[in-house]
């Protein structure tokens, strides 16, 4: 995969794994079109990215909305011509709460960005990407949350929507087989991003802002997390080798073998009743 010369629409760039991806792709020369919902930490990060001397537009979008989504679309290839890079990263979460606990304000909200989001790009940039008939490669940020739900988390409506991040990358590794773009589902474990102040970002038509994180969880939260510019880094190695899942932590292998387990044994049941069944 070469990368110097193209351009990459990323979404969650102002801060985060968003921006590790930006600097790691503005390093190899590539061009950004970077959107956020967060319009002043944009222009920001935009105007840090233009150092590199790489042109940069900084475009405020919230992507759990189809329209913009696509007139964000339409702004990034008046300005840069054809996308090669797609990366879905935009993401929210919430405090882990009981399933019945939740709003249906708040699955609109986390279900609207997490996975409406990766949709809108989907919809909005594959179809152009597929039409220019040049190289390139999706990344959608799930979790690994998106293949275990953690005991320790609790994070069950946060999961439910990396899941199917997880599902929507898998179809459309299928949808593309054989063709010019790749596709890959990064699933990171806990990276120092703001994810936890998620909360502030929630757009107005969904509520608005509220609550605050306290000073000892931001904290704590960076003090575990990885750096992004560690997962920007593995992100692009692994584009550039065109791996699927893309992983940054090996402590999870663990608890993915242990959902595996636990779905075999959903099968050894199986096996178990048809026998007795065939037995009688």
């Amino acid at each position: 995969m070469e990368f110097s010369g193209k351009t990459a629409f990323v979404t969650g760039a102002a801060n985060g794994i968003g921006l590790g991806l930006c600097r790691a792709l503005a390093r190899s020369g590539v061009n950004l079109a970077m959107s956020d919902i967060e319009a002043a930490q944009l222009e920001a990060a935009r105007r840090e990215l233009s150092s590199f001397n790489v042109r940069t537009r900084a475009i405020p979008l919230d992507v759990s909305d189809a329209d913009a989504f696509a007139r964000a679309a339409d702004e990034a290839e008046a300005e840069f011509g054809n996308i090669h890079f797609l990366c879905n990263n935009a993401g929210i979460t919430m405090k882990p709460a009981p399933l019945w606990e939740i709003t249906p304000q708040q699955w609109e909200w986390i279900i609207g960005v997490n996975v409406h989001g990766v949709i809108n790009g989907i919809r909005a940039l594959v179809p152009r990407m597929k039409a220019h008939g040049e190289a390139g490669h999706i990344v959608n940020t799930a979790s690994i949350g998106g293949l275990q739900v953690n005991p320790k988390l609790r994070n069950g409506a946060y999961a439910m929507t990396k899941y199917a991040v997880v599902a929507a990358s898998e179809a459309l590794a299928l949808d593309l087989e054989g063709s010019h773009l790749g596709v890959s589902v990064l699933c990171p474990a806990i990276v120092a991003t703001t994810l936890y102040a998620s909360a502030q970002r929630r757009p107005e038509r969904l509520g608005g802002p509220f609550g605050r994180p306290s000073p000892e969880y931001a904290k704590a939260f960076h003090a575990v997390g990885i750096p992004p510019d560690d997962v920007g880094r593995r992100v692009l190695d692994a584009v550039a080798r065109n791996e699927f899942f893309i992983f940054t932590h090996a402590e999870p292998r663990e608890w993915i073998e242990a959902r595996h387990q636990r779905l075999m044994a959903g099968f050894d049941a199986l096996d178990r009743y048809q026998a007795r069944k065939d037995g009688e």
